[in-house]
């Protein structure tokens, strides 16, 4: 697989450093750029690509390197310096050269690297004859193989992150008109974005397994390789088997509280998103978010002023966005912003950790709706959801449950469209909390425990009776 390896220094590795660092291959090596200047490849003479460099990230946000790279990374306190390296395996000597790269910026600055095994200062002379390894003709450095159909990325890390390179690969593939399969070991997991980003069909999360070769660590599915993709396996009636492993499951007694909430503002000049969130985290934590982000590892201290600046520069075109918490709280949200006639619209899913011993809020959710209904948040909607996962918020290779209603939460303008009569008359005994002035309410619906999948029964009931009202 294509070998990562991180530098982490408490200072920005400057020209001088890089030099040094690349130096690690000796002169005959050649330095150029891609991606508009921010990646440095370390190439061979005749031109295949051995190592590409991401520009230098400042870190502001503690506790990323134990999220991403394991409780045994090593780093200068915030903030710091992250420079991500990408070996090929196309030539065996490319690897070592990635690890002198780090090892010498890591030497050179105090600062630490990822793997730690990786921290050498070798001089890694090339035996390999490049001229019979074919170049690397991948429209990014982060793609490792490239078919017809296809954007396969090979990663081989503890958690796979929404990282730059991942997240440019991933936007490569589609605007290519190609699916991305990433590629990992049964050991790997995905972060959050990760997992909403890839989605579903015809992307895929492939891991390998040493019983089944290859299945798909969101699904199940067996896969094998076919026509340039990972495709299902077909048993000769036509089904397609589920891995062992993926149904190999020991509920632990984690949880994770999620909130799928949606906000609608007019387009005002005086406009500063990301305060609905905001408000929601510092009800259910006691503590504003961490730091934001548009990738993995999330580097900037939080402010909504500058998440709004972003998005009003990027509009009319969408924002992604991805905030995390305290590493004492599990805590991680994902926000679309986007400009649509209505006005701006937020669209935020908060999803929260907690192990066996440790009550998830639920009994703070109320309260919270009505913050978010009642003062200029701008409410539509908000789905509180409870489902068993681990407190790191990672997602595994096996099968996970589904998350179990909690309560809904429709804002004065929702209430409104749909009729606020019969949006408070709903079915099944079901009596609503109502917020705000008589007039213009906005309605809270409570639906369970998050224990009972009966839930999902209420819901939909409740849901088929508020769109006849429209």
């Amino acid at each position: 697989m294509t070998k990562d390896v991180i530098a982490l220094t408490p200072t920005m590795p400057d020209v001088r450093t890089l030099l040094a660092g690349l130096y690690a291959g000796g002169p005959d090596l050649r330095v150029r750029t891609a991606a508009d200047g921010a990646v440095v490849q370390l190439c061979t003479p005749d031109g295949s690509t051995l190592v590409s460099i991401e520009a230098p990230i400042l870190i502001h946000t503690p506790g990323e390197p134990a999220r991403l790279l394991g409780t045994e990374a090593t780093t200068p306190d915030t903030p710091f310096w992250w420079t991500e390296a990408r070996a090929t395996t196309a030539v065996p000597e490319a690897g070592q050269l990635a690890s002198s790269f780090a090892g010498r910026l890591a030497t050179v600055l105090g600062g630490t690297t990822w793997p730690p095994e990786a921290a050498t200062t070798d001089v890694i002379p090339l035996t390999t004859d490049t001229t019979t390894t074919p170049a690397n003709t991948t429209p990014h450095p982060a793609i490792d193989v490239l078919t017809d159909t296809t954007a396969v990325v090979l990663q081989d890390r503890p958690v796979i992150p929404m990282t730059s390179w991942l997240s440019d690969a991933l936007r490569t593939a589609i605007t290519s008109d190609r699916a991305l399969h990433i590629v990992t070991p049964n050991t790997a997991r995905l972060t959050l974005p990760t997992r909403n980003t890839l989605g579903g069909h015809p992307h895929r999360w492939v891991v390998q397994d040493p019983h089944d070769g290859y299945y798909d660590g969101l699904s199940g599915a067996v896969l094998h390789w076919h026509n340039g993709a990972f495709a299902p396996t077909r048993t000769a009636s036509g089904t397609t088997p589920v891995a062992q492993a993926f149904t190999n499951t020991t509920d632990t007694g984690d949880r994770q509280l999620i909130l799928a909430l949606r906000t609608r503002h007019p387009a005002d000049e005086q406009l500063i998103l990301g305060r609905a969130l905001e408000t929601t985290w510092r009800h259910l934590t006691d503590t504003p978010p961490s730091g934001w982000s548009t990738a993995e590892p999330i580097n900037l201290p939080w402010s909504t002023r500058q998440l709004t600046d972003l998005a009003r520069r990027r509009a009319p075109q969408p924002t992604w966005l991805i905030a995390i918490g305290y590493p004492d709280r599990p805590a991680l949200a994902t926000i679309r912003i986007a400009r649509t006639p209505a006005g701006v619209e937020e669209d935020i899913t908060l999803t929260l950790g907690y192990a066996e011993h440790e009550p998830p809020p639920l009994e703070a959710i109320p309260s919270l709706a009505e913050a978010l209904a009642t003062a200029d948040h701008r409410l539509t909607s908000m789905l509180t959801s409870l489902r068993q996962g681990p407190r790191d918020l990672t997602i595994p290779p096996h099968i996970a449950p589904p998350p179990n209603p909690v309560a809904l939460t429709l804002g004065p303008d929702t209430v409104h469209d749909i009729g606020a009569h019969h949006a408070q008359h709903p079915p099944l005994n079901l009596t609503p909390t109502r917020f705000g002035p008589t007039s213009r309410p906005a309605l809270h619906y409570p639906l369970g425990d998050g224990t009972n999948n009966q839930s999902w029964t209420t819901l939909k009931t409740l849901t088929q009776h508020l769109r006849t009202g429209t």
